[in-house]
């Protein structure tokens, strides 16, 4: 198998899987059909509506939307993240010339277009996380408006820009409208078995009967910011990687302000590898066994003080361990000095929770605790079975000819999990306690994703895989079911690591 397809689908994710079956695997979990997006970006989900801002005839332009009040310390903090991020590479890559275009070893996103009158965010899709409702259960999961950024050339139509800003909002709220959790999720579910298309279906989606009715302005909570901040193309020099950059601002409740805050489980390895009272805190909190058993099931909520303000997910990040992962180093054979946890801690603290009655299902290893710890975390996730740094790049109805079997709008990351995502709908309609654990980044969940054999979302051509050995000894007791369908073979990507991907046997 020639190395750059393999390098093709471990980067996007751009040749299609077989169907899992004829109907859409995000039914029900996500609004993805183009002309009802655009129907409701012109209505009441459209980022200014949803912002606040004047209503005017012009498009709603970058240059108006950092000037919002509540936007300035987000236009502030985007800032100074590309003065650091220039900083950093400079001490780093002395040699490198880094700028903006072709011309540059190190090609920089223009920071001019985030502030451009022909540049704005456009609706690209609506993304039901009410899996997420152990964080907050009153609040029954929530809903992420994804805004893909364009820009408005004229006689040309518009460009996508590798950016997106999603509105993080309540999947409900009990005091606005006395809907429980179990009315929300059969309203989604019911319009993934509508056949109603655009203006019909933008129009029930948003009314009082419509599984968007509460989805409103004044019930944001934060915005999300994923924006590729540099490409370095292939060179004698060096190799190619994109870099994206990952905010969160949380809406103040008084101010009216988005405030940068610590992104979610992001692990802030450069101070926890260098402070050592705070790296001792750490390890005590992350190895309590109810924390472990909560990393195990991918519920887990670090404390903020462990967490980092933003974070540079890079692509490719590879199967294996590299210093490109934000966990990278944390996790290392006794005696290095260094480490945060040692191997044998790690081995000897499961061996603890085990006997203690703790039933994992994903760390059985150290290698699995390793990894867990790298994908938990908002970068690691991203540089899993993303397409580039994107895990929902989108919608684009603003095509000549919009349509869904053309434009992939979702990652294979994205579409593994719509079972497992699903299914905890289904289990919140029947008013039944719904199971909030998930399998790996890598790997669909396996008990919730039969829908799913046979395709490269599982054990298809392109999945994921690990490669078993004759001897069961040698296989890592956390990766046994990564395996193949029948007909496929796993074949390591690197010669570094036995993780890799599905391929027709002798291939």
């Amino acid at each position: 198998m020639p190395f750059i397809l393999c390098l093709l689908i471990l980067l996007c994710g751009l040749l299609p899987a077989r169907p899992a079956r004829s109907v859409a695997l995000e039914r029900g979990t996500a609004i993805t059909d183009p002309l009802a997006l655009h129907e409701l970006d012109q209505g009441r989900l459209g980022l200014r509506q949803m912002l606040g801002a004047a209503t005017t005839d012009q498009p709603f332009g970058n240059d108006a939307l950092f000037a919002l009040p509540s936007m300035l310390p987000v236009g502030k903090a985007l800032d100074q993240e590309f003065d650091r991020y220039v900083t950093r590479h400079k001490a780093g890559f002395p040699t490198a010339s880094i700028g903006i275009g072709p011309s540059f070893d190190v090609q920089l996103f223009d920071r001019a277009l985030l502030h451009s009158p022909d540049t704005r965010f456009v609706l690209a899709g609506i993304v039901n996380r009410m899996d997420r409702a152990y964080v907050d259960p009153e609040s029954c999961g929530e809903i992420r408006l994804i805004y893909r950024l364009i820009r408005s050339e004229p006689g040309e139509g518009a460009t996508r820009l590798p950016m997106t800003l999603n509105v993080v909002l309540p999947a409900g709220r009990r005091d606005a409208a006395g809907l429980t959790c179990s009315a929300i999720a059969q309203r989604w579910l019911a319009a993934g078995d509508s056949q109603a298309s655009g203006a019909e279906l933008a129009s029930w989606l948003v009314s009082e009967d419509g599984p968007l009715h509460l989805v409103r302005a004044e019930h944001i909570d934060r915005i999300e910011i994923n924006l590729q901040i540099a490409h370095v193309p292939k060179s004698a020099a060096r190799d190619f990687r994109t870099d994206y950059l990952l905010k969160l601002f949380r809406l103040d409740a008084r101010s009216r302000l988005f405030e940068e805050k610590p992104l979610e489980n992001q692990i802030d390895r450069d101070r926890l590898l260098t402070d050592a009272v705070l790296k001792r805190e750490f390890r005590a909190w992350l190895l309590d066994p109810k924390h472990l058993i909560e990393l195990d099931r991918g519920t887990i909520l670090m404390p903020e003080k462990f967490l980092a303000r933003g974070a540079v997910a890079a692509t490719p990040a590879g199967f294996a361990a590299s210093a490109l992962q934000p966990a990278f180093g944390l996790v290392q054979a006794d005696g290095y000095g260094n480490e945060v946890f040692g191997e044998s801690e790690v081995v000897a603290t499961l061996k603890k929770a085990a006997a203690q009655g703790a039933a994992f299902e994903n760390i059985r290893s150290v290698a699995g605790f390793e990894r867990r710890l790298n994908d938990i975390t908002c970068a690691g996730c991203h540089q899993t079975r993303g397409i580039g740094g994107f895990h929902f790049p989108g919608v684009d109805w603003m095509a000549e000819q919009p349509s869904n079997s053309k434009v992939v709008p979702a990652s294979p990351h994205f579409f593994g999990d719509q079972p497992r995502r699903r299914d905890i709908l289904v289990a919140m309609r029947d008013g039944r306690e719904a199971d909030y654990s998930r399998g790996f980044s890598d790997r669909p969940q396996s008990r919730r994703s039969a829908e799913l054999a046979g395709t490269s979302y599982q054990d298809g051509w392109g999945a994921h895989c690990y490669q078993q050995r004759p001897k069961l000894a040698d296989n890592d007791a956390s990766f046994r079911s990564w395996s193949c369908a029948e007909g496929l073979a796993c074949q390591a990507v690197g010669n570094a690591s036995r993780f890799g991907m599905c391929f027709v046997k002798g291939r």
